[in-house]
Parts: C-alpha cells; sequence; structure tokens
C-alpha cells in the first residue's frame, strides 16, 4: 500500500466512525503507529482532520449522525422506557459508572433519588447533575469532544482503570451472538475500562441495536451481567441471549 493509498484510508475510516485512536488507526490500515502518525501530520496540515491526544477526528464531519443532540432523537420512548426500568435496578447509595451513550443519559434521569455516586465521561450527564445535592458527580479527565458530549483519549481511560464501582450502565451500536459492537473505535478503550471497574455490567440497548453489528467490537457476551430493553426487541434474539444466562429486561412503555 502506498503512501497516498494509506491517507485515503485512513480518511475514509474516519469519515466512518468520526474519530479513532492511533492504534485502531494503525491497525485498520496495516501499519505501525509511528507511520500513522506521521500521516496524520500530512493530513491535519491539509486541514482534512485534528490530531489529538492519542489519536485523531474530522474537522468537518458530513453528517450529524454521531452527535449527542440528534441521536438523542433516535427511538426517544424506547430510551426512556429503558432509563426509567434500568434505574430500577439501581439499588439506594451504589456507585454507578455511566457513559455516554443517549440510552445511558436516560437512567440517568431518574437516578437523583437513590442518591448514588455517579462516575461518568459524560458531559450531558455531568450537566445534568452538577448542582444536584443528593448526587456525588465524579467526571473523568480527557479530551472534550464536544459533538458527542463526551471527554476520550488516555486520560479517561486511566480515570477508570484507578476505580472501583458498583454498577456500570454502558451502551453500545449493536449486540449479536458474537458479542457487543460499538461504532466509535476511540471509545472501546475507555468503555472496557468502565467494564473492568464494575463489578456489574448493565447493557442498556433499544431493539433496534439487536441482530446488528458496528465497525469495532467491544466485547464478547460473557461480560454482560443485563441488558435492559424494550418490548420491541426480536424475541428470539432475547431467548437466545437468555440461554447465555445473560439477565434481559424489558422495559415496560408507559
Amino acid at each position: 500500500m502506498t503512501a497516498e493509498e494509506r491517507k485515503h484510508r485512513l480518511e475514509a475510516y474516519l469519515q466512518q466512525v468520526e474519530f479513532a485512536s492511533l492504534e485502531d488507526l494503525a491497525k485498520h490500515v496495516g501499519s505501525s503507529v509511528s507511520t500513522v502518525r506521521r500521516d496524520l501530520t500530512v493530513l491535519e496540515a491539509a486541514g482534512n482532520l485534528k490530531r489529538t491526544h492519542g489519536g485523531a477526528r474530522l474537522i468537518a464531519p458530513k453528517s450529524d449522525e454521531f452527535t449527542f443532540s440528534a441521536r438523542d432523537t433516535h427511538q426517544l420512548d424506547s430510551k426512556e422506557a429503558i432509563g426509567r426500568a434500568c434505574a430500577e435496578l439501581i439499588k439506594p447509595n451504589q456507585s454507578v459508572i455511566i457513559d455516554a451513550g443517549t440510552t445511558t443519559f436516560h437512567v440517568a434521569k431518574y437516578l437523583e433519588d437513590k442518591s448514588p455516586q455517579i462516575v461518568t465521561n459524560s458531559l450531558p450527564v455531568a450537566n445534568l447533575y452538577s448542582s444536584a445535592g443528593k448526587v456525588e458527580l465524579v467526571l473523568s479527565g480527557g479530551v472534550i469532544y464536544p459533538r458527542l458530549g463526551v471527554l476520550v483519549g488516555p486520560l479517561a481511560v486511566e480515570a477508570f482503570s484507578k476505580i472501583h464501582a458498583d454498577v456500570a450502565v454502558m451502551s453500545s451500536g449493536g449486540i449479536t451472538m458474537d458479542g457487543i459492537t460499538n461504532s466509535h473505535g476511540l471509545l472501546i478503550d475507555i468503555q472496557l475500562a468502565m467494564m473492568r471497574a464494575a463489578a456489574k455490567v448493565i447493557f442498556c440497548l433499544d431493539h433496534t441495536k439487536f441482530g446488528r453489528r458496528s465497525v469495532s467490537q467491544l466485547c464478547d457476551l460473557s461480560k454482560v451481567h443485563t441488558i435492559v430493553t424494550d418490548s420491541e426487541a426480536p424475541a428470539e434474539l432475547v431467548g437466545q441471549l437468555r440461554a447465555k444466562g445473560i439477565e434481559i429486561v424489558i422495559a415496560p412503555t408507559a
């Protein structure tokens, strides 16, 4: 592969996922991290992308597909139902990791009366509880990515590697019998650190995520304790997941 072909593939991949780590980009083009770092320097100088701490992101994405506000309008009724149902699984005064997904934001909305300690890399969740007296809020470090409302990068990963929580409330781009996937490679390392830090892992997934594969593999099903979904989740796949020993909670719709 020539240098020009490699840079074209790097740009095309970032158009697909919007941002990624150096390691993820290197793996995608089959080159070393140092080679990719040099390619990114050239692409940044051309104004095609922006280097971040540990990775790169697009300067001007083609659409709002990945923005928090745009994603939060999708399947809104299902997300609200899942949020309420998941919040019922959290016990008073537990420590809860909440990732930066839109569905997990709806879980956070119903946790205040539980007086939890919340640890998150989500700016919307942090804003939600920035002045709440009942909630102790811990915000990870990292690079602010405003469009996604998230803190990313090595500092965010390090923050979650140094804590222990009762529960991690997670989101993803898809689930099949092969495991959980997500659309953003740069979020994978953070999500894995979140899962390792928690005694119990709950995934909140609306029915559109079932049978869907996203770009990057997050984990296999053995890492998942509970899945909270809505009543439109496909019965066959729900049954297969239950047979794997995963607790499935079907959120009642209002």
